[in-house]
């Protein structure tokens, strides 16, 4: 009943956001959003060309939920007064949730986001995820990003690397990996494209896996929610 609370908690401000839809890339739900706007990527553009500014591309990709190289014709949400916005304004997690007996690891398969909270109830940082695929054709079966309540039980550094996937070419990257369920891992990762994507592990930002596990999990300690 505790963790129904907290994750009620958590998610209840984002469910009266209206309007937002789940169908394609995460940042399109947001262009129709008051204090949005959608932009359309054409020939040539990058992340860089088109935010030049660190803190103005780091924004919008979060916001986004995807790293990847942009291509033509995607859509990509952009906040109106990008200047007065911070990944912390648009965070999609409770600033605050009951205190716990660890820290934790929020992870929203929903809104493709990860949050930390200290064990007094505080959140740290946020960013995006992406979870496992509905299909995953090498495997021929479903391979969602399983729910529950899990404890970070191993990490690995920046060398981490999976023993299984790709089927048949095992050795895909899972840099700074923190495990809490099997082979299933949270870890960084090139490839966060503002969908699920994954053979059920969660992918982060390389730099935000960096913090989680090096500034942020115990092991044995810090608690992981899947919801």
């Amino acid at each position: 009943m505790q963790t129904l609370r907290l994750w009620l908690t958590v998610t209840l401000p984002l469910l009266l956001v209206p309007g937002l839809s789940a169908a394609g890339l995460y940042g399109e739900r947001y262009c129709e959003q008051p204090g949005y706007y959608c932009m359309t990527v054409e020939a040539g553009d990058s992340w860089q060309s088109l935010f030049a500014f660190d803190k103005h591309r780091d924004t919008v990709m979060r916001l986004n939920r995807m790293n990847i190289r942009l291509r033509p014709g995607m859509r990509i949400a952009v906040p109106k007064d990008l200047d007065f916005v911070s990944p912390e304004t648009i965070a999609p997690f409770a600033p605050y949730i009951q205190p716990g007996n660890s820290n934790l690891i929020m992870i929203d398969l929903d809104e493709l986001a990860w949050g930390a909270y200290s064990a007094e109830g505080e959140l740290l940082k946020w960013g995006p995820i992406s979870g496992g695929k509905d299909y995953c054709a090498d495997v021929k079966r479903p391979c969602p990003t399983l729910p529950g309540d899990f404890t970070i039980y191993r990490a690995g550094t920046a060398k981490c690397k999976s023993k299984k996937f790709p089927v048949g070419e095992g050795g895909a990257k899972m840099p700074w990996c923190m495990f809490y369920d099997g082979g299933y891992a949270i870890h960084g990762s090139y490839e966060v494209p503002g969908y699920h994507a994954s053979h059920g592990c969660v992918r982060t930002f390389i730099d935000d896996a960096r913090w989680l596990n090096r500034n942020f999990i115990h092991l044995g300690w810090t608690r992981v929610i899947i919801r």
